[in-house]
């Protein structure tokens, strides 16, 4: 059986799962004598992803002023810059004070930086946040790999969205998401939980922003076809896309035409709702209690209460700045590399007290649970409404076996 547990962060609870059969404990370090490596996405294609590392400088200051922290960014069409993206990362291990390279999102790439990475520093460890890479590969080389629960996520919020009374679910994306693992299982998923509820699944394509038409060309079909798909499905109807740069223009028509968004695929109240609801969010910057209070203030002034969901804190940046602090608190010796409550004690210094699930990800085809891949989700939000208890939920056995 599948053994998760919620947590309410910033409380420890019982000790996680210990090392792997064989993995080797991290190397302590001095408080100040190594640096952290961190690449994300740039500020088009992930920003909450880049603010986290920015949290992670603004704490523990950036190499190049005497501090922890070295950020860089991928190109934002990593796709076709593939050697670059790895070059990027891998590069990072120049530094011969670099103890731990952190990238998130993992885009492809990832797993072939890292094993460079391995074959020119062993002693640096390796993290992959949201890997895009199917997890039988990304494993090989990463020494932690987080991921949101694609699993159990694919249940609740379907589940939540038909408490809403929401009878279709349109699910956006475009062929490359569809060819990972990741998206596609948790697609097959949420198909067979509206069947379960009596709800309608529907797939429909975009554009995807890394090809050719690029991110203003994709937000652009999206903002065209959204008032066609609430002709066609209805204002009952609820709307998900797999891809960040997706979200705002998706959100923007959903508040000015009708239908429901639960939450995004890597949900946070900055992911899309600023732009799409016009509001300036500086003087609030890095508060979420403070964004999600303005961001519920606007939506519910353009009648969305009910309607549109989050995550209290993002779930991007939370990777980032928790990841980066992990890896600090593993070198100093004061945690345990793959202790799922050493994971979440560090996300939790980000996230108040914010209800999460998670647990160790499980091979669909063998029943084999890895020891270093962590799969969490937290509670959904629903403006107007408050937590929907998605992170208590028990999702039925038969979900795990969907492939």
């Amino acid at each position: 059986m599948k053994k998760t547990f919620a947590l309410v962060l910033g409380v420890l609870l019982v000790s996680g799962l210990l090392f792997a059969a064989g993995a080797k404990e991290a190397p302590k370090a001095a408080a100040t004598d190594f640096h952290i490596g961190i690449v994300t996405g740039t500020v088009s294609q992930s920003e909450d992803d880049l603010r986290g590392a920015e949290r992670l400088i603004q704490e523990y200051g950036s190499v190049a002023s005497g501090g922890m922290i070295q950020h860089v960014t991928y190109p934002d069409n990593f796709m076709d810059e593939a050697e670059t993206t790895i070059s990027v990362i891998a590069g990072l291990a120049d530094d011969p004070k670099m103890k731990a390279i952190i990238v998130n999102q993992a885009v492809p790439g990832t797993t072939e930086a890292f094993r460079r990475i391995k074959e020119m520093r062993p002693d640096i460890i390796t993290m992959a946040g949201e890997a895009h890479e199917d997890p039988g590969v990304i494993q090989t080389t990463a020494d932690l790999a987080v991921n949101n629960d694609f699993v159990a996520r694919g249940y609740t919020i379907i589940h939540t969205a038909h408490e809403l009374g929401v009878d279709t679910f349109v699910h956006i994306s475009f062929p490359r998401h569809m060819s990972y693992e990741t998206l596609s299982r948790r697609a097959a998923i949420m198909k067979a939980a509206c069947d379960d509820l009596g709800m309608k699944f529907v797939m429909e394509t975009a554009p995807d922003p890394t090809s050719d038409v690029g991110v203003a060309g994709a937000q652009q079909y999206i903002l065209e076809k959204v008032p066609a798909w609430i002709e066609q499905y209805g204002k009952n109807s609820a709307f998900f896309c797999t891809n960040d740069a997706h979200t705002e223009p998706l959100l923007k028509q959903l508040l000015a035409y009708g239908g429901y968004f639960i939450e995004a695929d890597l949900p946070s109240p900055l992911m899309g709702y600023p732009g799409a609801l016009g509001i300036d969010l500086t003087a609030e910057a890095g508060d979420f209690p403070a964004i999600l209070k303005k961001v519920e203030a606007a939506v519910a002034a353009k009648g969305g209460s009910g309607r549109f969901g989050t995550w209290a804190y993002s779930y991007g940046y939370t990777v980032s700045a928790g990841l980066g602090t992990h890896a600090i608190n593993v070198l100093r010796g004061e945690s345990e590399l793959l202790k799922l409550s050493d994971i979440m004690k560090a996300y939790g210094k980000y996230t108040g007290d914010a209800k999460w699930n998670g647990s160790f990800y499980t091979d669909v085809n063998t029943g084999v649970r890895a020891r270093n891949h962590v799969l969490i989700y937290q509670d959904t939000y629903m403006m107007g409404l408050g937590y929907m208890g998605a992170a208590d939920l028990t999702v039925p056995e038969k979900y795990f076996a969907i492939k």
